[in-house]
């Protein structure tokens, strides 16, 4: 179905919208439009994942330039299902632009959606993808990918202790773009298959141009941590019933009306 919040066309995909979504998309717009932050809550099982990604990618129509998506979640099993959910958003949207005769070529070409997991998850290589736990893998894929170990390889000149996938990625440097589509685990894997290159440093290269990110709470902030941006380790949460504050050592805090106060 199709619908307005102010001068926005909403292509939702399915044939009824739950008030609750409806305000939801409301509150999206205004946080994105006022440039602000937003905390908006939603009941268990009106959907949540379909409201925010018809909202975006319809906006995106209109607002061309309102930037990357990243959608965090908690398992690898929920990453595949908002994939899922998304393809079916924006084939909607675009069948609807088409039947209007709206100029969907710009639509067409820039939706790229990439999930990024652990190395273990995302490994082409026999030995590392049998690895035991995340931090093994992650120790023998650095092995095999680290400059010095890469070095070691070109002196022995036999090809050994080196990952061909790595190597086959980093051969093809900037050039290893992910044409436009939806990669969930299973599509990286068959992409990185089929161009011998490995499929988490290709997903992690495609952050950089990819319209929409998925991943996993927790590593969006380890990233965050590592970058110096945030003092997660000193974040304090407090909860009350009428507001949400988020105070931190830098000084600043999401307050009551979802502003930052410096």
């Amino acid at each position: 179905m199709k619908f307005n919040i102010g001068d926005t066309t909403i292509y939702f995909p399915y044939p009824y919208v739950y008030p609750e979504q409806y305000e939801y998309m409301k509150e999206l717009k205004h946080a994105l439009e006022s440039h602000g932050h937003g905390i908006i809550e939603m009941p268990t099982g009106t959907g949540k994942t379909v409201t925010i990604l018809s909202f975006i990618m319809s906006y995106q129509i209109s607002q061309p330039d309102v930037g990357k998506l990243i959608y965090c979640t908690r398992t690898v099993g929920e990453m595949t299902k908002v994939m899922a959910e998304l393809e079916r958003v924006v084939a909607y949207r675009n069948k609807c632009l088409e039947e209007d005769n709206v100029d969907i070529s710009k639509a067409k070409q820039g939706v790229i959606a990439v999930g990024l997991t652990t190395r273990r998850n995302l490994c082409l290589h026999p030995d590392v993808s049998m690895a035991d736990s995340r931090e093994e893998a992650d120790s023998m894929c650095r092995s095999l990918t680290a400059s010095w170990a890469r070095s070691a390889a070109i002196e022995r000149s036999d090809g050994s202790g080196v990952c061909e996938y790595y190597e086959g990625y980093r051969n093809e440097g900037s050039d290893a773009v992910l044409p436009p589509g939806f990669y969930d685990i299973d599509r990286l894997m068959e992409f990185g298959k089929q161009r011998k290159w490995c499929p988490y440093y290709t997903a992690r290269h495609a952050l950089n141009f990819a319209n929409v990110v998925v991943y996993n709470y927790q590593y969006l902030l380890v990233r965050a941590h590592h970058s110096n941006s945030i003092p997660v380790q000193k974040a304090r949460l407090k909860t009350r019933r009428s507001r949400l504050r988020l105070t931190c050592t830098c000084g600043c805090r999401i307050g009551p009306q979802n502003r930052r106060v410096d």
